[in-house]
């Protein structure tokens, strides 16, 4: 089959066609930005790829065109395939079809931390010998690659509650139909789709509504958000984490310790590198959701010990005359929050200056924004890069008083935090764009 992919350079639907490469197809595609790194990953793997989404690419004729959730009503090359009444169907429903189909998929859907528990769940898998297919949204360092097809009936995939297609406004993971489901947590989020969290609440219901009755949900239950989906309806078996009457992990950060409990005590511990509450319950999720599909807790705790973190999850950049850069993911202030309070723990008295790009469109649209200070606190100095924002962001981060700085020219804002930094400083860097390569221009100034 020959597919042609309407915006391949997104990461998910990069990883789509990864997998379908593997899988034998021929896949051509087009963005609107086709740059490195996933261009140079793409065009590895033999992807011929065209820039912008000009009508002529019909002429292509493919099988099928796959059509990306970035791409609206408008686009010139989607408005001519449906002039011209050429098939196309959306990335979520040709990954379902064509790769999904029969195999035990492993979805991991919530607000927060899928990316990490996905990576957690593919690694502890993987080093139980199951040789997992997986498609994940950043890059695990175990494997070094963010798609891989597999040839056991294991797939991890990161359940994204975003929508589907111009022509499919329901959640992607709706198309997965997982036989395990970690449902990790529940927060508003996508405030350019969903109304509240109440809308985000009855797609995770239709979610579970996919499950078969021999499947299993494991659920947070601190979230109270998560209690309210399972109990508009549920026909499949829920194994709690989080939760002093069943499973629970805790933990050492200083010492890098992991230990897992349920009622009866103490199952087991092993030592690991990451920290925070927030990746000790991601491992709990990974570690029961692993068992479902016959991995022991032991061996699944062994598996974490040699677990390495996602790139941009407190990724160290560089240092500089003794100023350490990170780079993270964080874009949501619940997500800002807890990677500040990780690296809280890893630094301890040391200063941290927070550098934020509020790029995300829940963010653009101010739907967050009066979270935000309250977010930043365990920061010492905060910046915030103001370019694509349509409200006032001095105004919002009012409370943080003296210990802020806005900028909508981005050298400004680099020449900013260079001029307050000071040896023993930790930089951490929150976006989930590239931010204009802030990362190596600071290091630059800072070598100054």
């Amino acid at each position: 089959m020959h597919i042609h992919i309407l915006g391949i350079c997104g990461t998910f639907m990069g990883g789509v066609a990864q997998l379908a490469i593997a899988a034998g197809h021929r896949v051509t595609g087009c963005d609107a930005n086709v740059y490195p790194p996933m261009s140079d990953q793409l065009r590895q793997a033999g992807v011929e790829l065209i820039q912008g989404y000009d009508a002529t690419q019909c002429a292509i004729q493919p099988d099928v065109f796959v059509v990306g959730n970035a791409i609206s009503r408008g686009n010139p090359l989607l408005e001519a395939i449906l002039d011209q009444g050429m098939p196309y169907v959306s990335g979520p429903q040709w990954l379902a079809e064509h790769v999904l189909q029969g195999r035990w998929v492993l979805g991991v859907a919530g607000t927060h931390g899928k990316t990490t528990t996905s990576a957690m769940l593919a690694w502890i898998l993987d080093d139980a010998g199951m040789a997992p297919g997986f498609l994940i949204g950043g890059v695990p360092l175990n494997f070094g690659i963010s798609a891989r097809l597999g040839d056991t009936p294991f797939f991890v995939i990161e359940a994204d509650e975003y929508d589907t297609a111009f022509c499919d406004k329901r959640s992607k993971f709706i198309h997965y139909r997982p036989r395990t489901l970690i449902l990790n947590n529940l927060e508003f989020d996508h405030a350019d789709i969903f109304s509240d969290l109440a809308a985000i609440e009855t797609q995770f219901h239709h979610l579970v509504r996919t499950l078969p009755s021999m499947g299993l949900i494991v659920a947070n239950a601190a979230e109270s958000s998560l209690a309210r989906v399972l109990n508009r309806g549920c026909w499949t078996p829920v194994s709690h984490f989080n939760t002093a009457q069943g499973f629970r992990t805790s933990g050492d950060d200083a010492h890098g310790q992991l230990a897992l409990h349920d009622e009866n005590g103490l199952i087991g511990e092993t030592s690991w590198s990451l920290t925070g509450e927030h990746n000790r319950a991601n491992a709990c999720a990974a570690l029961l959701a692993a068992r479902h599909v016959g991995v022991p807790f032991d061996k699944g705790l062994d598996a974490l010990s040699r677990f390495i973190n996602v790139k941009r999850r407190l990724e160290i950049r560089g240092c500089v005359r003794n100023i350490t850069v990170y780079d993270d993911f964080a874009h949501h202030p619940t997500a800002i929050a807890t990677t500040l309070a990780g690296l809280r723990r890893k630094v301890g008295p040391a200063r941290i200056l927070a550098v934020i790009e509020p790029r995300s469109n829940t963010m653009k649209l101010g739907s967050m924004k009066q979270l935000l200070p309250d977010s930043l606190a365990a920061a010492d100095l905060s910046f915030c890069y103001t370019a694509m924002l349509g409200w006032d962001a001095s105004v919002a981060l009012a409370p943080l008083a003296e210990r802020f700085t806005v900028d909508d020219n981005l050298d400004q804002l680099i020449e900013k935090i260079a001029s307050h930094s000071r040896p023993g400083d930790h930089i951490l860097v929150m976006s989930n764009g590239g931010f204009g390569g802030i990362h190596q221009k600071l290091l630059e100034r800072l070598k100054q």
